[in-house]
């Protein structure tokens, strides 16, 4: 929704300034399908060129973040946490040999599938058993174990902000091939100097469009898209710190509502849940 506003408010004041000032749209009309033709199709293949094939499939995913935001919301913190709650305080009550039904097939867990947009996460759901499992092999050095998901929680996050990446590339380049679709309507311009003033200067018009629309593009739609993008890659990475930093506590030592606590203070604070709230749900938790 804010996407739609944000791109309307930027047509609205720049077009509409310009009708106000008194100019005419026919110059650009008649110019806009070639000049996207050059600006458009040549950024489109410089994306082609510089981006593998699974940064381009992830491009669209990538449009639906920037369109609906991070997928995950407050509930799904709630609910993580209380998935974590359940899992450390079985290991701790009942032992390895009880968690490991748990981990080593979460599509069967009844913990698990309590959660389903989590379970559904493929690298929630791997992040949370792998680890785990670490755990079980007597892996019960703290700092080594927090070393080995921060570089996880790296890896993950670097490879997801790559579409982000790719079309803050093309808002980079956008400019620059404005300008090449304007020279080449100066070039076009200069081939016919022997024309009237006002059909030269209809034609110079004409090739400035190409300069305007590859700045406008750039700033006023591309950038700001990429912008939220990695806005939204950056607030779900932080759904799987969560885990780390539960994960971390526990292994530390801590008693299980005691690591969800540390966790439940990484939350974005517009997803937070008081202390009252999680501790209801987890009290709902292990009722179930």
């Amino acid at each position: 929704m804010f996407l739609v506003i944000g791109l309307l408010v930027v047509f609205g004041m720049v077009f509409g300034g310009f009708a106000l000032a008194g100019g005419h749209f026919d110059v650009i009309i008649k110019a806009a399908p070639m000049e996207f033709m050059m600006i458009g199709g040549s950024a489109l293949g410089a994306l082609i060129i510089g981006q593998d094939i699974n940064t381009i499939k992830a491009l669209g995913p990538a449009f639906g973040k920037a369109a609906s935001g991070a997928k995950w919301k407050k509930q799904d913190y709630q609910d993580l946490l209380s998935l974590l709650f359940q899992l450390t305080k079985l290991m701790k009550t009942k032992g390895v040999v009880a968690l490991e039904a748990h981990i080593e097939k979460p599509e069967e867990s009844p913990i698990f599938q309590k959660y389903p947009r989590i379970a559904k996460d493929h690298f929630a759901t791997d992040f949370i058993c792998d680890t785990l499992r670490m755990m079980t092999m007597n892996l019960d050095d703290a700092h080594q174990v927090e070393d080995s998901m921060e570089k996880q929680l790296e890896k993950h996050h670097h490879e997801a902000l790559r579409p982000a990446h790719a079309m803050q590339n093309m808002a980079d380049a956008l400019p620059a091939l404005g300008i090449v679709a304007a020279v080449l309507g100066i070039v076009k311009t200069m081939g016919a100097i022997n024309e009237p003033p006002e059909v030269l200067g209809l034609m110079i018009g004409k090739a400035l469009v190409g300069t305007f629309l590859g700045v406008f593009l750039a700033y006023g739609i591309v950038g700001p898209i990429a912008s939220r993008m990695s806005g939204a890659i950056d607030e779900e990475g932080q759904f799987y710190r969560i885990i780390k930093d539960v994960l971390v506590a526990h292994l530390h030592g801590n008693a299980a509502q005691v690591s969800v606590e540390i966790g439940r203070g990484s939350v974005p604070s517009t997803h937070q849940p008081s202390f009252a709230q999680l501790e209801e749900a987890l009290t709902a938790a292990e009722a179930a």
